[in-house]
């Protein structure tokens, strides 16, 4: 609920419905907007009668918010959040921020080479799993604590912010000790437990879409954790499933102006997990540009014939290289910077 009081309204009323409103159990947040105060009443708001609201004479209107949605919602928030990460801005109209790695941390020299390589070529943060969730169990799982102490060792080298996966709530110290942006990962994005802990930390929060969530379920899950705190939340698109067979996933980019117009929090695209083939990887990112995103997370490996999890998906060092070339081009022409 929005409750917009009018203009020069004396702060001692407005502190009096705000104390009775607070005394019924709501959180209130107040924005200033076009000279009027706009009060945003967070809770069960069925409750409330909007007649007894109006009857104070400084009340200009009472509007519900229809979507279960608060936090996220841009007809509550209209400013955009941007996400600060040791001094790459994320979000709205900042640079479009390129993520890139491999799927799983496998080797200190192979992350050191993929490392230097990426970010020669323009990456500006890097990727790497060191817990990976995997629907087999006999699939590589990940190098556990030893691939966080390895992308440490890369982010103190080559300066390169980590992102990486988070998949239990006990793993939160460990993470928020070494982690730059901590992942939520497609299977877990409905992990509530596991949210709301991460609402409790300081630090951003990746969360993937699942892939098969609809756009209002993946808000609610982004609100699970600006409920609980924290608000650096960056939303990442890595296809869906559908009937389709020809991709792995397939990549939902309509959901980018989707998400512009009912959240204010930053979108990014994962192309290499929504076909599962690096050959469409490179049409996809651009196509991601030209729709709006706020950034890429594109897999990147010296060797896929030899990575021990999601080769077919990542491109070489080189191929790498060449789809910032290509990137860079599709940014300038739509006048955005990489």
């Amino acid at each position: 609920m929005i409750i917009t009081i009018k203009a020069k309204t004396p702060k001692s009323e407005l502190k009096k419905l705000i104390i009775k409103l607070e005394g019924l159990g709501f959180n209130i947040t107040k924005n200033d907007h076009a000279n009027k105060v706009m009060v945003n009443v967070f809770g069960d708001t069925t409750t409330i009668d909007d007649n007894a609201i109006l009857a104070f004479l400084f009340v200009e209107s009472v509007t519900r918010i229809s979507a279960p949605y608060k936090r996220v919602n841009r007809d509550i928030f209209k400013e955009d959040v941007i996400v600060n990460v040791n001094g790459i801005l994320i979000g709205n109209k900042q640079p479009i921020a390129i993520i890139a790695g491999p799927c799983s941390v496998e080797s200190e020299e192979s992350l050191n080479m993929i490392a230097a390589s990426i970010k020669k070529s323009g990456a500006k943060l890097l990727r790497g799993g060191a817990f990976k969730p995997r629907t087999s169990p006999y699939a590589f799982q990940g190098l556990g604590v030893a691939g966080i102490d390895l992308l440490k060792k890369a982010n103190q080298k080559y300066n390169l912010p980590i992102v990486s996966e988070i998949s239990a709530a006990s793993q939160i110290e460990l993470f928020e000790a070494n982690v730059d942006i901590l992942q939520v990962g497609a299977r877990n994005m409905q992990n509530f437990e596991l949210l709301k802990a991460l609402g409790k930390t300081s630090k951003p929060i990746l969360l993937k879409r699942g892939f098969a969530n609809t756009i209002e379920e993946w808000l609610m899950s982004a609100e699970y954790i600006v409920s609980a705190g924290n608000p650096n939340v960056i939303l990442c698109e890595r296809g869906i499933r559908t009937f389709e067979t020809y991709t792995r996933n397939t990549l939902d980019l309509s959901v980018i102006p989707i998400i512009k117009q009912k959240s204010n929090l930053p979108i990014i695209v994962d192309p290499s997990h929504a076909t599962g083939d690096w050959r469409l990887v490179e049409k996809m990112a651009m196509a991601a540009i030209v729709a709006g995103a706020d950034g890429l997370m594109i897999e990147v490996h010296d060797n896929p014939e030899m990575a021990l999890s999601d080769g077919a998906q990542s491109l070489t060092l080189e191929n790498f290289d060449k789809l910032m070339v290509e990137c860079r081009k599709m940014a300038k022409a739509i006048e955005r910077e990489i």
